[in-house]
């Protein structure tokens, strides 16, 4: 059965710092470039040199910018890939978030005039139904949390659960089957700093 390859997008001064990057479109640092450049070799060391049926790219520059460095040639840029919306703690830190919520997560707690993780499930379970439907393997290039959503979703899970995996900058996840049964293939892998 194809694959699914999720790319996070490489680092930013705000993925350095903590910050919540839903809507805010920041760039990659020099080092976000050249991870993006060194994703593109493991990509082809997990996939080998065949072009994927599909690449999607989230609609922010350091999605595009990542898929680009990374070698890969974008059919198109999805809307429903874009980062979770923070709403009013765009641009905060979870730490700035406590000073007035005791315990926020993005997991646990809303973000007010941003999305609920139920809202943020939905746009997933929209592209999961897509590239099931495909004939080969599908990239998709996006963001951390969105993306952690995503492989809660392909096992069947809420939202939420997207708390119990890790998605560095730069770093690849494989979506995939056993028997049938949708699996996280593997998760995080990236190159080194």
């Amino acid at each position: 059965m194809p694959l699914v390859f999720l790319l996070r997008h490489g680092e930013t001064e705000w993925s350095r710092s903590g910050r919540h990057t839903g809507r805010t479109d920041v760039p990659l640092t020099d080092d976000g470039r050249r991870l993006a450049v060194a994703s593109g070799n493991l990509w082809r060391s997990l996939r080998g040199d065949t072009e994927p049926a599909l690449v999607l790219s989230s609609p922010r520059v350091r999605a595009r910018e990542t898929a680009e460095l990374a070698g890969l040639r974008v059919d198109r840029v999805d809307e429903r890939l874009r980062e979770w919306d923070y709403g009013d703690y765009e641009g905060l830190t979870t730490a700035e978030i406590r000073e007035t919520v005791p315990g926020w997560t993005v997991w646990t707690h809303p973000c007010p005039n941003g999305e609920s993780a139920e809202e943020v499930a939905a746009r997933a379970d929209e592209v999961i139904t897509e590239v099931r439907a495909i004939d080969g393997d599908v990239v998709l290039v996006g963001h951390g949390h969105f993306s952690r959503v995503l492989m809660a979703r392909w096992i069947g899970l809420p939202a939420t659960e997207g708390v119990r995996v890790t998605m560095d900058p730069a770093s690849w996840a494989v979506l995939g089957y056993e028997r049938g049964v949708p699996t996280l293939k593997r998760v995080n892998v990236g190159v080194a700093g």
